[in-house]
């Protein structure tokens, strides 16, 4: 596979069966990532590996953090935030420390973190293994950074679940690149009204 057939065909894999990646196939994933922009050379990407009964221990802390804002969650919401990172034989857990710096916002620091994980993202599918980057509310919930033990200065920005592909390839939408790229004139809109 090229570079540009990678760049174009990567799609999120939801459903993800045995083995997890191996050694080998990590090691290029988290290289790739590394190379990811970084103003000012502070490395804001951390990432926590969670396989094995860690991905149960993971999700009793989902359940936990979940009870917290909803305490009268029902034992089938229980088990379903209990069961999240079973969905995947190993995930990744995206972690931005972010570094107070004169020239580097927060925000910047983040958009490094996120192009991290694509690169990461992109280094799986190229070595095919199946990878999808999840959030949701849990993902910045207080509760699960204290049961991970992140830092005051850290917060986990994904999930990304990885493992052998399951089920059919998901289709990929044919997007027109007309609908978001325009022409600019040098001129600026507020100065013609």
């Amino acid at each position: 596979m090229n570079g540009i057939e990678l760049l174009l065909e990567r799609v999120s894999t939801p459903m993800l069966d045995e083995p997890a990646p191996s050694d080998q196939q990590l090691d290029v994933m988290f290289r790739a990532a590394l190379r990811a922009p970084d103003h000012g050379r502070i490395r804001p990407w951390r990432f926590l590996k969670v396989s094995g009964e860690a991905r149960e221990a993971l999700g009793e802390l989902m359940a936990q953090a979940a009870l917290e804002d909803q305490p009268d969650l029902s034992e089938d919401a229980l088990a379903r935030f209990r069961g999240m990172p079973l969905r995947a034989p190993m995930l990744v857990l995206a972690i931005c420390p972010v570094k107070k710096h004169p020239k580097v916002p927060e925000i910047e620091q983040k958009m490094s973190l996120a192009a991290a994980v694509q690169s990461l993202l992109l280094a799986a599918h190229a070595q095919g293994v199946g990878a999808i980057w999840r959030t949701g509310d849990l993902c910045y919930h207080p509760a699960l950074a204290k049961g991970l033990g992140l830092a005051d200065n850290e917060q986990l920005m994904g999930f990304i679940y990885l493992g052998k592909p399951a089920g059919a390839k998901k289709k990929l939408p044919v997007l027109d690149t007309h609908d978001f790229v325009a022409d600019w004139s040098g001129r600026s809109a507020v100065s013609e009204s």
